[in-house]
């Protein structure tokens, strides 16, 4: 009889155990999920760059650039930690990948704690460039933007709209640079990494990184060919868009062997795209004004009025941050999408 009693009781002790596990488990979730409430992001380093970012001080425009850059590499950190505890991605390609994207992020915004950073202000709003005195690091930019002022084929209009353009252009410049420079760096760390008896793993590597860079090569020598040729024709007047990273894609798209069909729903696509970014733009110029207005009542020393301009700022902040992203992930998405030969139909 004591024996019959022991192991139910035994039974149930276990059963209390398992269930106590588990509801430490949740527990556990939600502690971690409470502790990192307020931090901005899942990944640690993530938070690390961004406070760091922070504590700089950056504008805060380029901050909300920053923020959508790291909530991307966020997302796909988490997309590779789910891949790597399947089983997938064993040669390490998307590890790799995804730190030098970590690198390009620290390079592009001045977080590597290098002092010749080279460093890319994709804020056209706040920091244009001055119609007399500005100077692209580019010689070749530089040399192609005098000309197009002094050639009087574009109107006002037109010079801001080719300004963008230009931009545009250096900004892919200066991150096929510092693409080219960290996996420059990590090829280096690999090659001493990797086993002598294991070559192949090495000209393995070696040929995906020279790949990503070629390609990267190749998108700048376009993107550069572009603005020549529209130095020399000037702005079609029928042209469907004007945002530098529409028009990009639509030169892909016309290259590419679409059917009209499929033009016409691509066509359709890249005008809600640009809707998308006027509207993140609106919503830079709003952020920038309201950030100057701050500095402004700061020094006043009005506190009421004060309190209902942090509000305001930070709405503005949030609202770009979250416009800043669905932006950069659209871009993103087509190229990725227009790459491949295709739009897929239910994703328009």
């Amino acid at each position: 009889m004591e024996g019959l009693c022991v192991r139910p009781c035994l039974l149930l002790a276990a059963g209390l155990c398992l269930s106590l596990a588990a509801a430490n488990g949740k527990y556990s979730r939600q502690v971690n999920q409470v502790r990192d409430g307020n931090k901005e992001f899942r990944v640690a380093k993530l938070n690390q760059v961004w406070e760091k970012a922070e504590r700089l001080q950056l504008s805060a425009i380029k901050q909300t650039e920053l923020h959508s850059d790291l909530k991307i590499q966020e997302k796909d950190e988490l997309n590779w930690k789910k891949l790597k505890a399947e089983g997938f991605d064993e040669d390490g390609d998307k590890e790799a990948k995804l730190r030098r994207n970590f690198n390009v992020i620290l390079t592009k915004y001045g977080l590597d704690g290098r002092k010749d950073t080279l460093s890319i202000d994709s804020n056209y709003m706040t920091n244009p460039v001055d119609s007399e005195n500005d100077v692209f690091s580019d010689p070749k930019l530089d040399k192609l933007w005098n000309k197009a002022k002094t050639s009087g084929k574009f109107s006002n209009d037109e010079v801001q709209k080719l300004q963008r353009e230009f931009l545009h252009h250096q900004d892919k410049v200066q991150e096929y640079q510092i693409l080219r420079e960290t996996v420059s760096r990590n090829e280096d760390i690999q090659q001493n990494v990797i086993n002598p008896s294991e070559s192949h793993l090495k000209e393995d590597y070696l040929h995906t990184k020279h790949s990503v860079l070629k390609d990267k090569h190749r998108n700048v020598q376009e993107s550069f060919e572009r603005l020549r040729k529209l130095i020399h024709q000037g702005y079609d007047e029928n042209s469907e868009f004007f945002e530098p990273r529409v028009l990009e894609l639509w030169d892909m798209a016309k290259r590419s062997n679409f059917t009209e069909d499929e033009l016409d729903s691509i066509k359709e696509e890249l005008k809600h795209f640009e809707t998308k970014i006027e509207k993140h733009q609106h919503y830079q110029q709003q952020l920038d004004l309201s950030h100057q207005k701050l500095k402004h009542v700061e020094k006043m020393g009005d506190k009421e009025h004060l309190s209902r301009n942090k509000e305001k700022y930070a709405m503005l902040a949030d609202k770009t941050k979250e416009l800043g992203y669905k932006v950069k992930k659209h871009f993103q998405d087509l190229m990725g999408r227009l790459s491949r030969g295709g739009l897929n139909h239910n994703e328009l």
